[in-house]
């Protein structure tokens, strides 16, 4: 079957490894399902049709939950009245909406493995750049929105940027370790926030709860579908935007060539004349920046007050989504939409089911786990030799025999 891995170029493996995922959900499915097991001694074929059935069933009400219900798109083309619409696109736009910090997040984190280094702390990074989002269009909310849009990102952005310096500096010019020093400046980061929305400036009054003013009363990014119940706004585009720009960056700049040059071989670098202590410091200032970034656009656009929930845990799960796409711009959007699905269609799939939305986590653990052991993925599928991918995005070749 090498030919079939030919044709699926690098995202073979991914690919691959998500379509074993599911089947090994599949298999847990099975077993878990006690109704139709305490049938296989008294109906051995009804027992397994109706396992089977289940298992379809959950899938396809994951699709639907994530993608739409085929009856109200075509209720809605029929019938193109606001509500019929917003209820027939709401559960794409609503995976759009959730993949739109994954994206963001995993950007980050690529750039950073990209040039060697392990940025652990972009989930802190993305909680500041929101909080700093916030407390600057709270400072300026009496300005035209547009210019509160355009200081309230800006400082955003800035700040993620700086909480990365921090550890990118650390490393360049102390050797510490940058795993450590970024997981330790999450807890800072839940620190600094917490504080601040303690201060009468930023709270909404009269509450007891760390939670700011009403950010959607003054500033809000625009909407794409002025429709009833959709929450997608301009944020996912600007997610795109930054996915192609990272790319620019990496693959037709001599900085970018420089970063990852740095991340394949530090020492042929500085051979070579580049700085690897330079490409540290500027991988992780561009990491923290673009969490921060994806912080903005999530506290001015989808969740409209700010809190130390502002994230569920987009950071960390940016790191598996990052080792899934092979730390390329293009792949991490792909896995965004993926994982933003997951969670998006997990709800009704729960609902008909009754399947537990764990469910999903354990798919999402399962495609990582194969992802990390191509060797795993060429032997179940007997593609004969599988690609292992490094931190780095490079790939070298390992014989799955």
């Amino acid at each position: 079957m090498r030919p079939l891995r030919r044709a699926l170029g690098p995202a073979g493996t991914p690919a691959l490894a998500v379509v074993t995922a599911f089947v090994v959900g599949s298999l847990v499915i099975l077993v878990t399902d006690l109704e139709n097991i305490a049938r296989l001694g008294t109906d051995p074929l009804g027992a397994i049709t109706g396992a089977l059935g289940t298992i379809g069933t959950a899938y396809a009400a994951m699709l639907t939950g994530a993608l739409g219900d085929p009856a109200r798109i075509g209720a809605a083309l029929a019938d193109p009245t606001p509500r019929a619409v917003a209820m027939a696109i709401r559960p794409i736009t609503e995976t759009l909406v959730a993949a739109s910090p994954l994206v963001f997040c995993g950007l980050a984190v690529a750039i950073a493995f990209r040039s060697g280094v392990f940025n652990i702390g972009v989930e802190g990074q993305f909680v500041l750049g929101a909080f700093a989002a916030a407390a600057a269009a709270i400072a300026v909310k009496d300005q035209p929105m547009p210019l509160i849009l355009l200081v309230s990102v800006i400082a955003g952005t800035l700040t993620g940027a700086a909480w990365g310096f921090i550890p990118g500096v650390l490393k360049a010019r102390t050797g510490a370790h940058e795993v450590i020093t970024t997981i330790m400046l999450n807890y800072v980061a839940v620190q600094i926030v917490l504080l601040g929305l303690r201060s009468d400036f930023l709270r909404k009054e009269g509450s007891s709860e760390p939670i700011s003013k009403v950010l959607s009363e003054f500033v809000r990014i625009p909407a794409v579908f002025d429709l009833p119940a959709i929450r997608l706004h301009w944020g996912f585009a600007v997610a795109l935007v930054m996915a192609a720009v990272v790319s620019w960056f990496l693959f037709r700049t001599t900085r970018g060539f420089e970063l990852r040059a740095a991340g394949f071989n530090p020492h042929a670098a500085r051979y070579a004349g580049m700085s690897a202590s330079g490409a540290i410091i500027l991988a992780m200032s561009l990491s923290g920046g673009l969490a921060g970034l994806g912080g903005s656009m999530e506290v001015l656009g989808t969740v409209p007050q700010m809190s130390n929930g502002i994230s569920s845990g987009f950071g960390f799960s940016a790191i598996a989504l990052a080792l899934l796409a092979g730390n390329r711009p293009a792949g991490i959007v792909a896995a965004a939409l993926l994982f933003g699905a997951l969670r998006t269609g997990g709800g009704l799939m729960q609902v008909k089911t009754g399947i537990p939305l764990d469910l999903l986590l354990f798919i999402q653990a399962l495609v990582i786990m194969f992802v990390a052991a191509p060797g795993l993925v060429g032997r179940i599928h007997r593609l004969g030799r599988a690609p292992i991918t490094g931190p780095d995005g490079t790939a070298a070749e390992g014989r799955a025999t």
